[in-house]
């Protein structure tokens, strides 16, 4: 009864194996130059950009936790709509990220027109980015389809913001099937790419009566913070680097940097000191492959979250639109 069932619902069109399905070969007939031609795209990107590593890893964990990995953080606003890309939280998204998902996109519409999602395109740009900057390797799936719907209102509550409580934050991720210790695996993140001076001012200056900046900074460190932001109120974009030790390189040195005092945003010193947290960021400290191996599992549950698949989805024929 049950074959019979499946089968009149596959001649309806209301399953579709084959859509249904993410592999890792899912391109191999359809594009079979989809690998090259990612690998050389996010090459030439990372070489004259050294930061759209960090930047594409950041777009993607902005997309995949609000409607999940369908590339809907990749949508321009519309007089009709006002899509994510465009919410407070998400203004501050470096262009790097969005400019390599176009290039691969344009490339690969050329060799196989309308087959590849913005979707897959951006997962395999985080995955192989994060690689070649010295990251772990994991598997990416494929397969996914890009998303229907982009709004802003969507975003606010859902991104975990610098200013949050360590538990406010703990619970957006569960909410996500996440666990406290994949969550700081996936914080470690941080370990590349840069923060805007107005997402920690609060802790570097007049923190307190008794104190100019928070006590779990290290003073020299925030008399150098104070010094590179002095201007951020004139100038917004003023930023300063996550892990001021190996900024260009993903390594566990944004851990080690934890216990030093050298973390930039309240959100690390909370971490390193709460005890939900801090048995993991011990860890990591210690043990760069105990991350990496974290960090990689943790990377392939998160692309796979959300994600659309035959028709729940469209392929774009611009990311930057829906069809």
């Amino acid at each position: 009864m049950a074959l019979i069932l499946f089968s009149l619902l596959f001649f309806l069109g209301l399953v579709n194996p084959s859509e249904s399905r993410l592999s890792v070969n899912y391109y191999q007939k359809s594009c079979p130059r989809f690998s090259q031609i990612m690998q050389d795209t996010i090459t030439n990107k990372q070489i004259t950009s050294p930061t759209t590593a960090a930047a594409t890893l950041r777009l993607f964990f902005h997309d995949c936790f609000i409607e999940g990995c369908d590339a809907s953080v990749l949508v321009s606003s519309t007089p009709f709509n006002e899509a994510e890309r465009d919410a407070d939280m998400n203004l501050s998204l470096p262009g790097d990220g969005f400019d390599v998902v176009v290039r691969a996109k344009t490339a690969l519409e050329l060799a196989c027109p309308g087959v590849v999602s913005c979707a897959d395109i951006l997962a395999v740009a985080t995955r192989d980015l994060v690689t070649m900057v010295g990251g772990p390797f994991y598997k990416v799936p494929l397969g996914r389809r890009d998303g229907l719907v982009s709004r802003a209102n969507r975003v606010e509550g859902n991104l975990p913001r610098p200013t949050m409580s360590i538990s406010q934050i703990i619970s957006i991720f569960a909410v996500r099937g996440f666990s406290v210790q994949e969550m700081v695996a996936l914080s470690g993140a941080h370990t590349i790419g840069f923060s805007h001076c107005k997402e920690f001012s609060s802790g570097i200056y007049n923190y307190s009566r008794s104190s100019q900046s928070n006590p779990s900074y290290n003073p020299r460190f925030a008399e150098g913070l104070r010094k590179a932001c002095s201007d951020y109120q004139k100038n917004p974009t003023l930023s300063v680097f996550n892990d001021i030790m190996t900024p260009n390189k993903f390594d566990n040195m944004y851990f080690q940097n934890l216990p030093k005092g050298l973390g930039l945003l309240a959100t690390d010193h909370t971490m390193a000191t709460d005890p939900r947290t801090r048995q993991f960021t011990d860890l990591y400290a210690k043990n760069q492959s105990a991350f990496f191996e974290a960090f990689g599992r943790a990377m392939e549950k998160l692309g796979l979250y959300g994600i659309k698949t035959g028709r729940r989805g469209e392929i774009r024929r611009r990311c930057d639109a829906l069809n």
